[in-house]
Parts: C-alpha cells; sequence; structure tokens
C-alpha cells in the first residue's frame, strides 16, 4: 500500500471523529513538500471561514525555514480568526504525523490566541 494512500485512510479515520461548526471550526493543516496551509472550516454550511498559508505575501517574503514559516501561517490564521471573534476550534492534522511542520502551526495558533 502506497504512502498517500495509508495517509487518506488515516485523515478520513480523523474526519469521522471530527468535526467543525460555526462555533468552533475545523483548523485543517494542509502540508505540501515546499508550502503549507491552514484554514478554519465550518462543516456544517461546507464553508472556509479563514485561510493562511506560507504563499501569503508577508510570510513568503521572509526567508525563514520551512517549519519557521509554518510558525507564522498558525498565528496568521489566528490572528484572522480572532478578528472574526473565534477563539475556539478543533485541529486536524490531515493524516500527517503531529510533528515539525503540523506541529509548528498548532503551536503558532496556540500563541496567537486559538484555544484546542
Amino acid at each position: 500500500m502506497g504512502k498517500l494512500i495509508q495517509r487518506q485512510k488515516i485523515r478520513y479515520r480523523i474526519r469521522k471523529k471530527i468535526a467543525g461548526t460555526a462555533a468552533k471550526p475545523r483548523l485543517s493543516v494542509f502540508r505540501s513538500n515546499a508550502e503549507i496551509y491552514a484554514q478554519l472550516i465550518d462543516d456544517d454550511n461546507g464553508v472556509t471561514l479563514v485561510a493562511a498559508s506560507s504563499r501569503d505575501k508577508d510570510i513568503a517574503a521572509q526567508k525563514l525555514t520551512k517549519t519557521e514559516k509554518s510558525k507564522l501561517v498558525g498565528v496568521s490564521v489566528a490572528r484572522k480568526s480572532i478578528e472574526l471573534g473565534l477563539t475556539t476550534c478543533v485541529f486536524d492534522r490531515g493524516g500527517n504525523l503531529y510533528h515539525g511542520r503540523v506541529k509548528s502551526v498548532a503551536e503558532g495558533a496556540r500563541e496567537g490566541g486559538l484555544v484546542f
């Protein structure tokens, strides 16, 4: 079984257990080889409320490691969500292991004021 198929199965297993609502959205993290993306999703309505990625101009302009950029993405998504009045969320690691870049997004979001 390929690595991608295994990760997809893990993603489905996680998604069975957690779902985001308008009051407590799901913080979904997608990690590609070069970039990282995070978004707060309301699964009841199927709407993305807040999104941030390492491709945003203010983050992409800085010469940092991928892990440091991930932390900035977490802080950015937290700042945007607090502007909307959202303080809590559920974390969705998207089938990735909770370490490295995925972990630094979570830590950045916590530092930014999100509770999960």
